[in-house]
């Protein structure tokens, strides 16, 4: 086996593994946020998405990618995700440095007329950035469900940079268990010190799809089926088109809860 097989091969091992302890231990935990999910959103109110840095992919997994539906709202900070100046304007530095200031949630929070009958899907694979657990510990006291989207063992290795010192799971009702390693990376190469190929990325959007799909199940079955993005190629391009301009009609509709 050459070297190129064998580090694919480690990959694709830790990949496959992960995918399997999610549905052997993660099933239960993606129902029960489904099913908050669910009735967040038949009661007209929205399942807030967030997450800094590579955290980003996941929540717009989530929405508006297509197959996807509203009833998700995204938020993703431009200064804690613009990632690709690298470095100077808008590099991973300040990116890095304002994922950690103190007093985030409530300034967030201030931009929307929020419910007790929201909810809030908090991603973060460490679970210990100041400003992904000052957001979900704001939602908490404004009474709003918290689902985590963690990886607890990344997280039980990590120390976490919140002023209460708490973790991302700790202060969830919900975790949802991204089966990520300590530091997430997982392919370990001869002379090299460090590991590369974080897997989360990979862990991650596949509990959000399974989050996804199951929401989607219990909608249809209430009766209120979404409107999804949806390709061409299943419904042909005129009403793909259609449905394309029906879904953010829908998502405005509903974002606009938030501003009244």
């Amino acid at each position: 086996m050459t070297e190129t097989e064998d580090v694919c091969s480690q990959y694709l091992k830790a990949a496959r593994a992960a995918l399997d302890a999610i549905e052997a231990t993660q099933l239960g935990a993606v129902r029960d946020a489904a099913s908050r999910f669910a009735r967040t959103i038949l009661a007209g109110r929205l399942v807030h998405v967030f997450g800094t840095g590579h955290s980003r992919m996941a929540v717009e997994e989530m929405f508006p990618r297509y197959g996807s539906f509203p009833g998700f709202h995204p938020i993703v900070e431009l200064s804690m995700s613009f990632h690709n100046p690298v470095v100077g304007a808008n590099g991973q530095r300040q990116a890095m440095f304002l994922e950690n200031v103190r007093g985030f949630g409530p300034v967030l929070w201030r931009n929307f007329a929020t419910s007790p009958d929201d909810a809030l899907l908090a991603i973060s694979s460490s679970g210990c950035n100041a400003v992904t657990i000052d957001v979900a510990a704001e939602a908490k006291r404004l009474g709003m469900t918290v689902v985590a989207l963690t990886s607890k063992a990344n997280a039980d290795a990590s120390t976490s940079k919140h002023e209460s010192g708490l973790k991302l799971y700790e202060l969830a009702d919900v975790v949802v268990d991204q089966q990520a390693p300590p530091g997430d990376s997982v392919v370990w190469i001869e002379g090299l010190e460090t590991p590369v190929a974080p897997l989360s990325s990979v862990t991650g959007c596949t509990l959000i799809n399974l989050m996804k799909a199951e929401t989607a199940r219990l909608l249809t079955d209430a009766g209120q089926p979404p409107k999804v993005l949806t390709s061409a190629c299943h419904l042909g391009p005129e009403r793909a088109r259609l449905l394309f301009e029906e879904t953010y009609d829908d998502y405005r509709r509903r974002i606009g809860v938030l501003y009244k």
